[in-house]
């Protein structure tokens, strides 16, 4: 059926969308459309290629299918539908998508809504399901999915390959995504479920999302590269056996997002980190089921949103909550504007023997506006040895202090640069060589270095001309 598209106001977009061009669905799919608009509503079942001379609407719950491959080139815009709830892309187990943006000429899948209108939630997000493995039993399935014929279950459990190849994404944002499909049930903005680490993953932004900006739900996934902006609950969440590497990290939170109505509800405790171990049906030996949850994050950079902010203070306000069994090594790390503390060390008869086994470790972090390095609450526990870890906390120095520019509020590009500042804290004290348990996790993928959070002294300002910073 040949189908007209509807005019939208995208910026650089806009000239395309004038041409009032048509794409038939039904025609072969690696031939290029006529520029313009396209709207994908059907499985993805043969390779295809997105054009960056259309603008493509993703309108329902789209699923790349029978091992095909989704190739996107750089530069191409892909719409969440508005109209049509919930409106996704998964990219199934066996299936692969190819997204190569690059820095001048991102992949960007955002709202349909026009710039100004957009919320959190207006859309579902994308999704990558991979044959990982995980450590809860089968069947697993996806939150937000199976809650009717248009959006059938996604089951990810029983993988047996953590080195699957799930394709590439590199130089891809992701914006106003984690539609809620029922009570509790919102789709993140970047999933990745049992991913493995044949896939290639760097220079991403998830942007104004209402659930996590990035989780993973078991697998190896390694990636570098990552920003998390303003989120509607936790910005980096790792859980169910979740083994990749992870080093190049940005966080930054503000206030509570505004979702858009009836898409579910933003977090009233979002957390930069919050990993878990093994929770919920499936797991057979409970918060100590394996394989452990056991990342290596590097190089992170978290700034939370200060205090006197719209979040429960009982339960939020913590930069990273590690809980329910996890491990994992945390390493030249900066935490700022946490207003409950810096880290949430949680479920003392299970993670604490991560801790004790050697499989949890956490060295050469700095701590800045955030009235301790670590909280008993909850259970918790705290590491009586950050001096010899090297984490230290300066009440005198702010987040403002630490970088080249963090103009709070911050609300554009121009507000950040992540670069320390000359005699910054940050500029040194990292740990540039990782020995045991550390070294054997983080091999050849995470190495050391002599500074501590995400941006090197005098380095490559990575995350600039390919982020966004709208909050509509």
């Amino acid at each position: 059926m040949l189908r007209l598209p509807r005019l939208r106001l995208l910026g650089t977009a806009a000239a395309a969308l004038l041409a009032l061009a048509a794409c038939n669905e039904d025609d072969d799919p690696t031939a290029p459309p006529v520029a313009g608009a396209a709207t994908i509503n059907a499985n993805i079942t043969a390779n295809r290629t997105l054009f960056a001379d259309t603008v493509y609407t993703i309108s329902g719950f789209v699923q790349v299918t029978n091992g095909a491959t989704l190739t996107i080139q750089a530069g191409t815009t892909i719409l969440g539908d508005f109209d049509v709830l919930g409106s996704s892309l998964f990219i199934t187990r066996g299936a692969r998508i190819v997204a190569n943006g690059t820095a001048a000429d991102p992949i960007v899948f955002t709202s349909e809504r026009t710039p100004g209108q957009r919320q959190a939630g207006d859309w579902g997000g994308l999704i990558i399901i991979g044959n990982g493995i995980i450590n809860r039993a089968a069947p697993v399935v996806l939150e937000g999915t199976g809650t009717g014929p248009s959006n059938p279950s996604q089951e990810y459990s029983g993988g047996n390959n953590n080195a699957d190849n799930s394709g590439t994404l590199r130089y891809v944002r992701v914006e106003f995504a984690g539609y809620g499909t029922a009570a509790d049930q919102e789709l993140n903005t970047f999933t990745f479920a049992a991913v493995g680490s044949g896939t290639t993953v760097e220079y991403l932004q998830a942007l104004y999302g209402l659930d996590d900006s990035f989780e993973w739900f078991g697998g190896a996934m390694d990636a570098k590269y990552l920003v998390s902006y303003e989120s509607g609950d936790d910005h980096f969440d790792m859980s169910e056996g979740f083994v990749g590497r992870l080093q190049y990290l940005i966080s930054y939170q503000s206030a509570k997002v505004v979702n858009r109505p009836g898409a579910g509800n933003a977090s009233n405790d979002p957390q930069a980190i919050e990993n878990d171990g093994c929770n919920g049906t499936g797991c057979a030996t409970g918060q100590n089921s394996t394989p452990y949850t056991i990342p290596v994050v590097a190089n992170f950079t978290l700034v939370g949103p200060g205090a006197g902010t719209d979040f429960d203070p009982t339960s939020g306000g913590y930069g990273a909550i590690l809980r329910r069994g996890t491990g994992g090594y945390y390493v030249n790390g900066v935490l700022a504007r946490f207003p409950k503390g810096a880290f949430g060390l949680r479920d003392s008869t299970t993670t604490k023997v991560r801790l004790t086994d050697g499989v949890l470790d956490i060295r050469n972090v700095f701590v800045a506006e955030s009235p301790s390095i670590f909280t008993t609450a909850s259970s918790g526990f705290v590491l009586t040895d950050s001096v010899a870890r090297n984490i230290t906390r300066d009440a005198a120095v702010t987040a403002a202090n630490l970088f080249t520019t963090l103009t709070l509020p911050a609300t554009a590009a121009t507000s950040f640069d992540w670069t320390p500042v000359a005699g910054s804290a940050i500029a040194t004290g990292g740990l540039t060589t990782f020995s045991g348990n550390l070294s054997t996790a983080a091999g050849t993928f995470v190495l050391g270095t002599g500074y501590r959070g995400a941006a090197a002294p005098g380095g490559v300002k990575w995350w600039q001309g390919w982020t966004n910073y709208a909050k509509n």
